[in-house]
């Protein structure tokens, strides 16, 4: 089956997320293949400073993709800049503000319970080695961020972000976790001309998606094994975001199913585990 002709594909693809000025959510399990994730992004700039809501049943990852910014959850008060992340609770009134310019990815799921409000400094994980990491070998290496890992308590939100080296692989060897965590990737740092190909199978064969992929899409993964390239010269570098099925239970990083004609070195994400 080709990718055109695949019935889910309007509903694992979203082009140019990252074109509107405040507050868009592109993704929702109302309007794609996921359960539980939602997506959008936080654009501010002079003109538009600011933008308040509440989260209600949904707790909240924030990740700082550029710029700076104060982020106020109730009383608490946090200021980030490029990488910073926040965990927020569910049922939170939020306020993001600047006075230049800022970019933040929003995941949310939905929870039944409420976990602790955290901020997580990247500077703090680049100290980690078991949430920046370097992995991978010629032609497949990159580098792994956790940002919102096991440093931080949540019912079901994974978020971090990879960047590859020039022209490589990532997600290599292909992997699934469907059972426990659906994902999705957002890819950021890709300025034109540079793209990457997505793959998403169950069936190296049939695949549903062989997709061309830009800075600002976001590209969802029901199922199946979800490699992808970057051209030559140019790195491929994607936030990822995770949910678990099963709240607290199926959060876990890094404890995935290798696809068997591949399986000869590990995952790659063994650093995760320590």
């Amino acid at each position: 089956m080709s990718a055109q002709a695949s019935p889910l594909l309007d509903k694992m693809v979203f082009r140019n997320t990252n074109n509107q000025i405040g507050r868009h959510i592109s993704v929702t399990p109302e309007n794609s293949t996921n359960q539980h994730l939602s997506y959008g992004r936080i654009i501010l700039n002079p003109v538009a400073r600011s933008v308040s809501f509440r989260n209600g049943g949904q707790e909240t990852g924030l990740i700082c993709l550029s710029g700076q910014a104060t982020v106020k959850v109730g009383n608490n008060s946090f200021s980030c800049t490029q990488y910073d992340s926040i965990y927020i609770p569910r049922d939170s009134n939020i306020e993001v503000s600047t006075t230049s310019n800022v970019d933040f990815a929003e995941f949310s799921s939905d929870v039944e319970h409420s976990y602790p409000l955290q901020f997580s400094s990247y500077a703090d994980v680049e100290k980690d080695p078991s949430l920046k990491f370097n992995t991978g070998t010629a032609g497949q290496a990159r580098h792994v961020n956790i940002c919102l890992g096991k440093n931080v308590q949540a019912g079901r939100l994974l978020v971090g972000f990879t960047i590859s080296e020039p022209g490589n692989w990532t997600s290599w060897p292909p992997h699934e976790h469907a059972k426990m965590l659906e994902e999705m990737y957002v890819y950021i740092n890709m300025p034109a001309p540079a793209f990457g190909l997505q793959l998403v199978y169950n069936n190296t064969d049939y695949p549903e998606m062989v997709m061309p992929v830009r800075e600002g899409d976001a590209v969802l993964i029901p199922s199946g094994y979800h490699p992808n390239v970057a051209v030559p010269g140019h790195p491929i570098s994607f936030l990822w975001a995770m949910a678990a099925h099963r709240e607290k239970e199926d959060r876990q990083f890094g404890v995935v199913n290798v696809q068997p004609a591949f399986n000869q070195g590990g995952s790659g994400l063994e650093a995760s585990r320590k």
